[in-house]
């Protein structure tokens, strides 16, 4: 990565910590919000090899418009369209009722661009580990296994997009509760 893409992704990191600096995990130790964004791009850049700061900034802020008071016009005017195009991809529609949000996720994975494809992967990778690790206080273990399959819908929109983090969620995966 150069420096440009250096700096494209500290960027990201730094607005991403200020926009949920007051949000917590719902795991048992309600742990830091920005944990989560962080272990994105560590699993893209780490284990699977993804350096396209594009992406990488996209996984650090693909929660901010879904989950916080950010706004597409402030991630455009900030990081460009092409962020902004790729954060939008995996962010969810609130006014949706939650089961129709999960839908949605499932329909639209297939069609999304590479960049968000890879985003999903790390996101649901993440998620299946933070769920086998330190699972939400409040989920028994029914709700956890129904996520891991709702999870694996998902993925399967998104198969062949990255062998290395499809495998990487398969590992995740089998550790279903």
């Amino acid at each position: 990565m150069n420096r440009v893409g250096f700096e494209l992704v500290a960027e990201a990191l730094g607005f991403a910590a200020l926009k949920h600096r007051d949000q917590r995990r719902k795991d048992r130790e309600a742990s830091p919000y920005i944990n989560h964004p962080i272990a994105l791009m560590r699993v893209l850049s780490l284990e699977a090899g993804v350096m396209d700061p594009l992406v990488l900034a996209g996984a650090l802020l693909h929660d901010t418009v879904e989950d916080t008071e950010t706004t597409p016009e402030e991630l455009a005017a900030c990081f460009g369209p092409e962020i902004r195009a790729l954060v939008m991809e995996v962010t969810d529609d609130k006014s949706l009722p939650k089961a129709e949000r999960k839908r949605q996720q499932v329909l639209r994975a297939g069609g999304a661009s590479e960049g968000a494809r890879l985003v999903k992967l790390a996101d649901k990778i993440c998620n299946l580990r933070d769920m086998a690790e330190s699972p939400p206080y409040d989920w028994d273990l029914e709700r956890r296994r129904a996520y891991f399959d709702w999870a694996a819908e998902v993925i399967d929109q998104v198969r062949g997009t990255h062998p290395a983090l499809e495998a990487l969620f398969d590992s995740a995966y089998a550790r279903r509760p």
